[in-house]
Parts: C-alpha cells; sequence; structure tokens
C-alpha cells in the first residue's frame, strides 16, 4: 500500500494519474496547502521542502522499512520502477523519457507555475514578470510542440514524461498560451484528455490556476512560503 500525500495541483495531479494509468493500490491523504498542513511536523518528516506531493512506500522496491519520497520526478521515475511500466528499460528508450520528465521538472512546470502565479494570484501586475514569463512559457511550448511532431506521445509510447507534461498544459489559458499556436501539442493534448485515467483524475479536481481566483491574504502567506499561519 502506498501513502500518496495530496492536493490537486499540477505536481499533485501527476502523481494522481499515475495511480489511475498503473492501479497501484493506494490511499490519497490530502495535504491542504492554503490552511499550511504542509508545515506540520510529521508531514515534514515525508517532505522536508514542505511541498506536496509526497508518498510513504509500506511495500518499497527492494524491501525493507517503508520509503517515503518527496519530489514529483523522483517519485514517478520510483513509481515506474517499481512497476514496471510507463519506463522502458533499454537504455536509449529510457533515457529519452527521463530527459523530458527533467525538462518537465526544471523548465516547464517553474516557468509556467511562474506567469500561473503572476497572472492570477499575485497581488498585483507587475508587466515585466509577465512578459518574461510568458515568452519563455510560449518558447517552452513550442519545444514541446516539435518533439511532438511524427509521435504519438512525447517520447513516442505513453510515459512518465507524458503524465508529468499534461496537468502543467490543463491551465494554458492562465499561461497566456493558446493551443491553436501548437498543432502537434493540441493534437497531443486533446488525445491525453480522452484517456480514461486522466478524465478519472480530473473529475475531481478544481482547475489550477483558474482565472479570477480569488485568495485571502492569509492563504496567500502560507501558500507562498511566509509559514503556517498563527494560531
Amino acid at each position: 500500500m502506498i501513502d500518496l500525500y495530496f492536493w490537486p495541483t499540477p505536481n499533485g495531479l501527476k502523481l494522481k494519474l499515475f495511480m489511475e494509468e498503473s492501479g497501484l493500490p493506494h490511499r490519497l491523504m490530502p495535504i491542504d496547502i492554503g490552511k499550511g498542513e504542509q508545515f506540520d511536523p510529521d508531514y515534514l518528516k515525508i517532505s522536508p521542502n514542505n511541498k506536496i506531493p509526497a508518498l510513504v512506500d509500506h511495500e518499497p522496491l527492494g524491501g525493507g522499512a517503508p520509503l517515503s519520497l518527496f519530489e514529483s520526478g523522483a517519485m514517478l521515475q520510483y513509481l515506474a520502477e517499481k512497476t514496471g511500466r510507463f519506463l522502458p528499460a533499454e537504455p536509449r528508450r529510457r533515457y529519452e523519457v527521463l530527459q523530458w520528465l527533467y525538462w518537465q521538472v526544471g523548465g516547464l512546470g517553474p516557468m509556467a507555475g511562474q506567469i500561473g502565479h503572476f497572472n492570477v494570484y499575485a497581488p498585483e501586475k507587475v508587466p515585466y514578470a509577465i512578459d518574461r514569463y510568458t515568452r519563455e512559457t510560449h518558447r517552452l511550448y513550442g519545444v514541446l510542440d516539435r518533439q511532438l511532431a511524427g509521435r504519438e506521445y512525447i517520447a513516442g509510447e505513453y510515459s512518465i514524461a507524458d503524465m508529468a507534461s499534461y496537468p502543467w498544459m490543463v491551465p494554458h489559458a492562465s499561461h497566456g498560451q493558446s493551443l491553436q499556436d501548437f498543432p502537434e501539442l493540441r493534437r497531443w493534448f486533446e488525445a491525453m484528455a480522452q484517456r480514461p485515467a486522466v478524465q478519472r483524475t480530473y473529475a475531481e479536481a478544481p482547475q489550477s490556476y483558474a482565472p479570477n481566483t480569488k485568495i485571502s491574504e492569509e492563504e496567500r502567506k502560507v501558500l507562498f512560503g511566509q509559514g503556517k499561519p498563527k494560531g
């Protein structure tokens, strides 16, 4: 059994999608990041970076004591290796997948997250930041659009690279992007949306970076790294 510590952000939804695709037995353990539950001492023992998602595998790969992991890319790679699915064993194909997984973790996620923040959550408009992150996110969308030319999925076959990238494309409107500008990406995105596991993952998930999202000043302090509310 795996305990998945989760909140329906793009990074959280990556791991929920893996669970839906693989059928791994798991329990969702909600961590309400708006209330600061990610700063609870017991949770910090699992995820010292006070972020979601995280997991505890009570029957870990290799046996032994329960294994806790944080960082979504490491978690996806671990689960793929544990199940023998969604990550090829052959070295060339394996590293094709891994490079695109790390591309998402190191590029697409941070840049899309920044433009989502400045478009939706920032208390004031910052034109320089909006322009900078819109342009960089547009560039990254273009990188993926070119990669998908002639391929059904990012690395050819469906893999953890697709599971990692799709949740960061769902809020494309809040990123200031139109999928009409990226025909290969749009084709992939629409095909992903038809997968039953994707539909189950998003069945009750609120939209991240939804336009006109309203949050309190207390929630803003908690969400953007200032710590758990006092009292």
